[in-house]
């Protein structure tokens, strides 16, 4: 469940990057703006969507607010976090969980105005990530059933940040055709680059793909024991408009599954976040397999962080396609239909 949250309309953000139209319909949505284990006794300043925002804890519950004590605009961030309530450090007025003014120590026995009072947004725990929404009303999450499963082994990659567009870095995420040209020193092979074809269909949540492939998945060095001939099953699915989901089907049953959820900080600025769950291994090194795929996110931060333009083009003739892009197509086709602009900034 959501926090009760007290719900006024944010501005559009001084000097935002993002366009008038397209801020709006991004602010609907959820993304995951901090680690769980981050939020602790220090409020925590983050931004989203170029707006400042402080996470912070009461009574054990993830708090997200504008960052801005309402006095005279001291970022709380800069405060601390006393039996539950957020002090400014400026002139130590305090608020509640629930954003409204519990005290103003020049004035100790004055009635406080209940219009003195921050923008609380709704906030929720997920896959140990803070996810929080500006204008949004429904929890809509991606989902990530196996996180916390006994039968898995769930942990959090590395947080990176990006010097790109968040639609640049799931687009990039959805490519099946950079493998064996960016990953050649994680897990592909410039000898396998062929891509089969292969199906994309529309979900009640966004889009589908089955890829089927015979690049494997094990890293480079380690003894890949799969047979010769295997296949490899990639499922990807969208969760529109910043967040995407693989499933890697592995031999005998063992799947790895992957949560790129991308935050953005602003329009050329991203930090991705990524909960991954796999069924074998649980003994696996955590640290080992962080490195792993920091690796990769570096691999393809490169790539984002360098391509031109910044914006991911919905206008499909803006940029040369293939056929192995069926799922970038159907990706950008379904972030114009949300109402994003040509010129995707974000």
């Amino acid at each position: 469940m959501a926090l009760t949250h007290t719900r006024r309309n944010t501005p559009y953000p001084t000097d935002c990057t993002f366009t008038k139209n397209d801020w709006p319909i991004l602010a609907q949505h959820w993304y995951p703006v901090a680690r769980s284990e981050e939020v602790a006794d220090k409020p925590l300043a983050v931004k989203l969507l170029d707006v400042e925002l402080v996470v912070y804890r009461a009574g054990g519950k993830a708090v997200v607010a504008r960052d801005l004590c309402i006095h005279r605009g001291t970022p709380l961030s800069m405060g601390w976090v006393e039996d539950d309530k957020i002090v400014c450090p400026y002139h130590g007025f305090s608020y509640a969980a629930d954003g409204q003014c519990v005290s103003i120590p020049a004035h100790p026995e004055a009635k406080i105005s209940p219009r003195l009072c921050l923008t609380v947004y709704p906030s929720v725990e997920r896959y140990g990530l803070v996810w929080t929404t500006l204008a949004g009303e429904e929890e809509k999450i991606p989902p990530l059933d196996v996180w916390g499963n006994d039968d898995y082994i769930s942990f959090l990659a590395p947080t990176i940040d990006i010097n790109g567009s968040a639609g640049r870095q799931v687009e990039g995420f959805l490519d099946v055709a950079h493998f064996a040209w960016v990953h050649t020193e994680t897990f592909a092979d410039r000898n396998n680059a062929f891509v089969p074809s292969y199906k994309v269909s529309r979900t009640d949540d966004g889009i589908h793909t089955d890829y089927l492939s015979t690049v494997s998945n094990y890293p480079k060095g380690m003894h890949d024991p799969s047979p010769a001939d295997f296949k490899w099953l990639r499922e990807y699915d969208v969760y529109p408009p910043l967040s995407a989901r693989l499933i890697v089907h592995f031999p005998e049953g063992k799947l790895l599954w992957i949560l790129n959820a991308a935050s953005p900080i602003s329009a050329r600025k991203t930090r991705l976040f990524c909960p991954i769950a796999q069924n074998f291994d649980k003994n696996l090194s955590i640290e080992g397999a962080c490195a792993f795929n920091l690796r990769i996110f570096n691999e393809d931060r490169e790539m984002v962080e360098n391509q031109k333009p910044e914006e991911l083009p919905l206008d499909l003739q803006a940029e040369a396609h293939i056929m192995a892009d069926k799922t970038s197509i159907a990706y950008r086709k379904l972030l114009k239909e949300m109402g994003l602009g040509r010129q995707y900034t974000a």
